[in-house]
């Protein structure tokens, strides 16, 4: 498992951005024909980490800036995590999803034909222990014996907690590591059906406000600066209508900077979506290690911290 671990690590170094359009057809200079698209279908997760979809959607954007390439639809699909929002596009359901990065690691190993076009986020995770757990806690070795709730096998938290635990000479086969979504998680705690949680934003601010946890690690103390969510689009797109994916690319940047400059209405949007409280998402954009992506020219530090981020658009202009 650690080997996997250091594997997907160098991966994520690696092909974060490897989502690439060339500008010119290989065929000699002659474009081929392509069937024109109308119809855009966009997957994404119930998370702050992935609000830059919903603020478009809401906006208009994905319809009204696409509109000049044909679209005429765009049908939206929320999932709980990563890895049935792959089994979709594997299936030909998506066109684009807003994803963990790992997840599409192991759906392209299987055959998924699609790229990574933009950074979304990184860090924004945090693990939550029931507030008398929590009391006790000081470092991972407490986490042996206890059961937690976070997302499936090949999520990108599953693999954030099972590094953290080996990073801290702690087996994973002495925590009791139960996949669920987020909002069975949620309520799992709430239960005391669980001993904790490790979940993306807003979740663990959601269930410290409610009183049934206290965040005892965020996800950039337990691996800094880690990529976490990502725009993942099809090689149909890519390779089809790279004038469409730009424009992607770009409604991506638009919305992130909107998110940024807006956190009030930002939070009234991802409410109506999700059904959560704004006063609570508002409060998980206080409390969260997140860090949202939407400047091209800028670049973070840490290894993994998918430097110059949103450099897609130059990307996608030339490799």
């Amino acid at each position: 498992m650690r080997k996997i671990l250091t594997i997907l690590a160098v991966v994520l170094m690696l092909a974060a951005f490897s989502g690439c359009v060339d500008e010119k057809p290989d065929d000699g200079g002659v474009a081929p024909e392509t069937e024109q698209i109308t119809h855009l279908r966009i997957g994404y997760q119930p998370s702050t980490h992935q609000i830059a979809a919903m603020i478009a959607l809401e906006k208009g954007w994905w319809k009204d800036d696409l509109a000049k390439f044909g679209i005429t639809e765009v049908t939206e699909y929320s999932f709980p995590s990563g890895p049935p929002e792959m089994q979709s596009m594997m299936a030909g359901h998506l066109d684009i999803a807003y994803v963990g990065v790992a997840p599409p690691i192991t759906a392209i190993a299987q055959g998924l034909k699609a790229k990574i076009v933009a950074g979304v986020q990184v860090q924004g995770s945090g693990l939550v222990l029931r507030p008398e757990i929590a009391d006790n806690y000081t470092s991972p070795a407490d986490l042996r014996g206890l059961k937690i709730a976070t997302f499936p096998p090949g999520s990108i938290q599953d693999g954030v907690l099972k590094k953290f635990l080996m990073d801290n000479n702690v087996s994973i086969d002495d925590v009791k590591i139960v996949p669920m979504g987020p909002g069975d998680a949620i309520a799992a705690i709430s239960s005391k059906a669980v001993d904790g949680v490790f979940l993306p934003h807003p979740g663990p601010a959601i269930i410290e406000l409610d009183g049934n946890g206290r965040t005892v690690a965020s996800s950039g103390e337990m691996w800094q600066d880690h990529a976490c969510c990502c725009l993942l689009v099809s090689d149909e797109l890519i390779e089809n209508h790279p004038d469409m994916v730009r424009e992607i690319v770009r409604i991506h940047i638009k919305a992130t900077e909107y998110l940024i400059e807006n956190p009030n209405e930002s939070a009234e949007i991802f409410a109506k979506k999700t059904g959560f409280d704004a006063d609570k998402v508002l409060y998980s954009f206080e409390q969260w290690d997140g860090r949202w992506i939407s400047d091209r020219t800028s670049s973070l530090d840490a290894p993994l911290s998918l430097q110059r981020s949103t450099m897609s658009l130059d990307m996608l202009t030339g490799c």
